[in-house]
């Protein structure tokens, strides 16, 4: 049996991730542990989670980033650990079933996983799951996609059945998507559908991507792709990811693990431009530049040709401020790396 490490990253968000917690202790897959990386919350996150964990009496340690990186060494059963030395990469006897790991700044998604994924390493684990802290899990689902990814060892990283938190019968993904590199934009396979996963395997031989949602990848893959690119911060993380491995690692969709997702409350997510957050508008537009640029950069002219229509969509739904902000992201693509919202 594969020994997971499950990852969450909380910011501001300890509602959702105690209903995650909740769920995931609910796991029919007996060998995983949990792994929670707070982004420096501004409310009581920590405090929260550490209730939530003494009231569930499971075993439950508390590091920092540098002593998480190393692996966390010095846990004791009952209390917070303290990393004295390295990991040495075998799972102790008594490891924490949940772990609070301060990062000690909003790293962002890429970044807050990767504090993670680096603790899930030092520590031996044979799969992460990359889990999005707003979702609720069906028991089986992590055994699902563990199902598929040992019944494949060429698959690097796999994907669920992300289904709608508020509408359950309703599809938000079907393990990934495909992205249209001569727009510039990605489109998740089954969105808005209904109904089961019947097309499993035609959404997986299309996929060039895995949703983020929920996304279970390999020791080998991380060791041989490398970690997340804190580049994006938010959005098009995956896509990064699934692009640095093509040709050495293929895409995998679990369909009998089911997923269902809040769609990013704690950023303001939405598919109507009119009702985005500032920030999640922000970093939409400037990684799919990004993205482009460094992937696909014979792509760009048709790329901004669509860019130009958001632009015009922004100032039509009154909102000018979102529009200069994307003219000045189109002007400044040279060096969009930099730019601050």
């Amino acid at each position: 049996m594969s020994r997971v490490s499950v990852i969450l990253v909380n910011w501001n968000g300890w509602r959702d991730t105690l209903e995650c917690l909740d769920s995931l202790l609910g796991l029919d897959y007996p060998d995983f542990d949990i792994a929670v990386c707070d982004n420096a919350s501004g409310d009581d996150s920590a405090a929260r989670i550490r209730e939530w964990a003494a009231s569930r009496q499971v075993t439950f340690a508390e590091y920092d980033r540098q002593a998480a990186e190393g692996g966390g060494d010095g846990y004791q059963e009952g209390g917070t650990g303290t990393c004295n030395e390295r990991g040495t990469g075998a799972w102790r006897s008594q490891s924490p079933k949940v772990t609070l790991i301060h990062t000690g700044a909003n790293l962002g998604f890429a970044g807050g996983n990767n504090v993670g994924l680096r603790y899930a390493l030092a520590r031996g684990a044979s799969f992460c799951w990359l889990l999005n802290n707003d979702t609720v899990v069906e028991p089986d689902a992590l055994s699902q996609l563990c199902a598929r990814m040992e019944a494949d060892p060429g698959i690097g990283m796999c994907g669920s059945t992300i289904r709608y938190y508020q509408d359950r019968d309703r599809v938000q993904a079907l393990g990934g998507g495909y992205y249209c590199r001569w727009i510039g934009l990605p489109w998740h396979h089954g969105r808005f559908t209904r109904g089961g996963s019947a097309a499993g395997g035609r959404a997986e031989a299309r996929m060039n991507y895995v949703e983020g949602a929920s996304m279970l990848v390999s020791r080998r893959f991380l060791l041989e792709v490398g970690l997340l690119c804190e580049d994006y911060f938010l959005f098009f993380e995956e896509a990064d990811w699934a692009e640095r491995a093509r040709g050495r690692f293929t895409l995998g969709y679990a369909p009998g693990s089911v997923v269902y997702h809040k769609v990013g409350q704690s950023i303001g997510t939405s598919s109507n431009p009119a009702k985005k957050s500032t920030v999640c508008d922000f970093y939409n537009i400037r990684n799919r530049i990004l993205f482009a640029r460094r992937h696909h950069p014979v792509t760009l002219p048709t790329v901004y040709l669509v860019l130009g229509a958001e632009l015009m969509l922004r100032f039509l739904c009154g909102k000018w401020d979102r529009g200069i902000m994307i003219a000045r992201l189109m002007l400044s693509a040279g060096n969009c790396g930099a730019v601050k919202p």
